[in-house]
């Protein structure tokens, strides 16, 4: 009788770098993150350069400024991506977001990332627990048997 193939280690932990400042990467890197989390895997998001800007705080007006994030298709922004998951049954930007923290997600924010863009701690939405940090503490949280994935 043949032995059985070797069997696949899921990573112990799911470390993503989010790069892209188009929303619906930043979505699914959102999709990834609570997944792995749902499934009892620690995660950690460290965003930087355009996708901080899916954190910043809302304007005067209360709209979030990831709702005016391009899309890769080009087609329309990412408040119209994410009205139309909201209508077919997909998760949306603030629920993932809102599962994130449940779930326990660590979020990172790269502090170089925020000088580039001229932004600041107070930049970020009040809602959301972020840590400030650099690459290297991003490279300390991650673990040698897990996975990392830049988005």
């Amino acid at each position: 009788m043949p032995a059985d193939p070797p069997r696949h280690t899921p990573p112990d932990k799911l470390s993503v770098v989010v790069f892209s400042g188009l929303f619906d990467k930043v979505h699914f890197a959102l999709v990834m993150a609570t997944a792995a989390a749902a499934v009892g895997r620690p995660v950690t998001l460290f965003f930087t350069m355009g996708a901080l800007r899916a954190l910043l705080r809302p304007g005067d007006d209360g709209i979030a400024p990831w709702r005016a994030m391009a899309v890769s298709d080009g087609d329309r922004d990412g408040g119209a991506m994410d009205d139309s998951f909201a209508a077919l049954g997909v998760a949306t930007f603030e629920q993932l977001l809102g599962a994130a923290a449940e779930l326990g997600v660590r979020v990172m924010v790269c502090e170089m990332g925020l000088r580039a863009l001229g932004l600041d701690r107070e930049s970020l939405r009040p809602d959301l627990a972020v840590e400030e940090g650099g690459v290297v503490s991003f490279l300390n949280d991650a673990s040698r048997h897990g996975a990392a994935v830049f988005v």
